[in-house]
């Protein structure tokens, strides 16, 4: 299974992803292909509003009152939505016992940064206003909007999340990592223009270094336990390990778990894939165990 789905990734996925097919193209196909995503069982699934902010709830059953779980979607701020995450963050609520929110973000290039930012903190403010704990999550732009969110909410000294789960967390939109050059064609998705172009809609007048844009430059210091889950073959390796490497040297706690011979959001294919299963019973295990601490 793991061959047929890298195979099909590479073949119909990836070409789609680069820099010539336009965003509303990219949009449309990649909502379609995630109807064929299966659901977690004994998870029911509601429309939802924080803050303004519409989304989706996937709350499993005897879910406990006053924890939340806030995952914020990836598709490079230009593309996803909670529609085509229904796999990944069903299975997350079924492996955590927790409910959890998944906001529709205003997108770029539409809405450049910070305007992403902007709809992830209230949906924060709304959840943690009702809940005694409040995980954050993301994978890949969601994984970078999520370490934002967390570095904002200490530099306001809002209440930060019990933790942070990043899923190939893209951290630094400058796409200068040694692995963007080393992993581009083994890389079964994702490739470097594809990011960039995303990268620039997204950053617009601010510039991709900007902190707020690429979290990687901003401080490291003061964050709740992190657990980062990334494939070895992914162009996007190494803005994993750098922030690994920066919280620990800031003094924080992240644990990085890199999968061999695994890709960009492999999780994607929980229910399809045992390493995706087996890497959200991970994520979940970590969520549940510091929203009870």
């Amino acid at each position: 299974m793991r061959a047929l789905i890298r195979a099909l990734l590479r073949l119909l996925l990836k070409p789609l992803l680069g820099p010539h097919a336009s965003i509303a193209w990219q949009r449309r196909v990649i909502g379609a292909s995630a109807a064929l995503a299966p659901r977690a069982r004994g998870v029911v699934r509601s429309g939802a509003q924080w803050g303004g902010v519409r989304g989706e709830s996937h709350v499993p059953a005897g879910a406990p009152a006053g924890v939340a779980l806030l995952y914020l979607h990836g598709g490079g701020y230009c593309i996803g939505s909670p529609a085509s995450y229904r796999g990944l963050t069903s299975a997350l609520a079924a492996a955590s016992g927790l409910a959890v929110h998944v906001p529709e973000y205003r997108l770029a290039p539409e809405q450049p940064c910070p305007a992403a930012l902007e709809d992830a903190r209230a949906v924060y403010a709304g959840l943690a206003r009702q809940s005694r704990a409040v995980v954050l999550a993301g994978d890949s732009a969601g994984g970078g909007l999520a370490l934002a969110l967390a570095q904002a909410l200490r530099a306001g000294g809002e209440r930060a999340p019990a933790a942070l789960l990043l899923i190939s967390p893209w951290v630094d939109l400058n796409c200068s990592s040694a692995t963007f050059a080393e992993r581009a064609a083994r890389d079964p998705l994702l490739s470097p223009g594809g990011l960039r172009r995303w990268a620039a809609c997204y950053a617009g007048a601010r510039g991709v270094s900007d902190p707020v844009c690429s979290p990687l430059h901003g401080e490291a210091g003061g964050l709740p336990p992190v657990l980062i889950q990334v494939g070895s073959e992914e162009v996007l390796l190494d803005d994993s390990r750098r922030l690994h490497a920066r919280i620990e040297a800031a003094g924080g706690r992240a644990t990085l778990r890199v999968f061999e011979g695994l890709w960009h959001d492999f999780q994607l294919h929980a229910g399809l894939l045992a390493d995706a299963d087996a890497a959200i019973a991970e994520l979940g295990a970590f969520a549940r165990a510091h929203s009870a601490a």
